[in-house]
């Protein structure tokens, strides 16, 4: 058997406007909370479990290997919000992709700090 991530916790200042956030911005569904999280099914295997935290905040990287298609729905929607976004994790605002390994890949931050990564070829 393949090990395979199940499910990962995403602190947030406030686990339901944070989950929303990642879910439209993706073309995801968020379905609620229940309980103490506030999860977004990334997946058939991987869900986001948004989950209220106290500041300072962890920041935290998180990397998708996505299509070309779902790239460009993503990166659409980042700039429709107005988010800056970069070709590196320590340029994320130069308004730039890169193009490593052959691919297209671009960073941003949510409101909460955390970077995401979108990549079309994976590492």
């Amino acid at each position: 058997m393949a090990i395979t991530l199940n499910h990962t916790i995403v602190p947030a200042r406030d686990k339901e406007a944070a989950a929303r956030f990642f879910a439209e911005l993706f073309g995801l569904r968020f379905e609620g909370s229940s309980g103490h999280f506030a999860p977004v099914r990334v997946n058939d295997t991987l869900t986001f479990d948004f989950a209220d935290a106290k500041e300072p905040l962890p920041v935290e990287h998180y990397a998708f290997h996505v299509s070309d298609a779902e790239f460009d729905a993503i990166l659409g929607r980042v700039k429709t919000a107005g988010l800056t976004f970069g070709s590196t994790p320590w340029s994320l605002e130069d308004g730039t992709l890169n193009d490593w390994n052959g691919g297209r890949g671009v960073y941003f931050k949510d409101p909460d700090g955390h970077v995401l990564e979108l990549m079309t070829v994976p590492q």
